[in-house]
């Protein structure tokens, strides 16, 4: 989902930095000192899975792992993904510098409104099968929901790249549906051996 260098606009560049500045501001205050190690690690899984992109026109689509980083770190999930975007774009050069703000949203907002949407429901539920309907979901819809902001900030850049957002989402619907299956599994593991990193 990293949107290129050189393809947004001005305008919607600038409002990807301050939305990211926003996120980050928010996620640092409410950040426990004692999760820090525990930022880190989910940062760390999140810029390795994220390594391997697959072009797809002006974006590209990769495991993006944001529903358990918005299960797991909830409020603080911003500042993770903006560390992580950083140095995939300084070291790899995937998305570039100047879009870091863009690309920062496009991953940060779903992966903390899934911690808010699923984040308490997971945690409270019990039974096997429901908790893997609700990880399920919640990984299909962070990365649908990452691919619907990359697609509008596309489309308010230019409105030639409507037939690209088509492809976006089309291309994610398949990563959308390994996300969840992969969220589902991690959660459930988690539930069982590491309930605590869910609180």
């Amino acid at each position: 989902m990293h949107i290129s260098e050189g393809i947004l606009s001005g305008g919607v560049l600038a409002v990807g930095w301050a939305g990211t500045v926003a996120g980050v501001s928010f996620g640092l205050k409410r950040t426990n000192p004692d999760r820090i190690i525990q930022t880190a690690l989910i940062s760390s899984a999140f810029f390795l899975a994220s390594l391997v992109n697959v072009r797809i026109g002006p974006s590209s689509t990769h495991l993006t792992l944001l529903a358990p980083m918005g299960l797991i770190l909830g409020q603080a999930v911003f500042p993770a993904v903006l560390v992580a975007l950083l140095l995939q774009a300084v070291l790899f050069g995937f998305g570039g510098l100047a879009v870091l703000g863009a690309n920062t949203v496009v991953m940060g907002v779903p992966a903390l409104a899934v911690s808010m949407i699923f984040g308490r429901a997971v945690r409270v539920a019990t039974g096997r099968g429901r908790v893997a309907v609700l990880s399920f979901m919640a990984g299909t819809l962070a990365v649908m929901m990452g691919a619907g902001i990359a697609g509008i900030m596309l489309w308010m850049t230019d409105a030639d790249f409507a037939g690209a957002v088509k492809l976006l989402l089309v291309a994610h619907v398949p990563v959308a549906v390994i996300e969840g299956v992969v969220t589902a599994f991690l959660v459930m593991w988690l539930k069982k051996s590491a309930p605590e990193f869910l609180s």
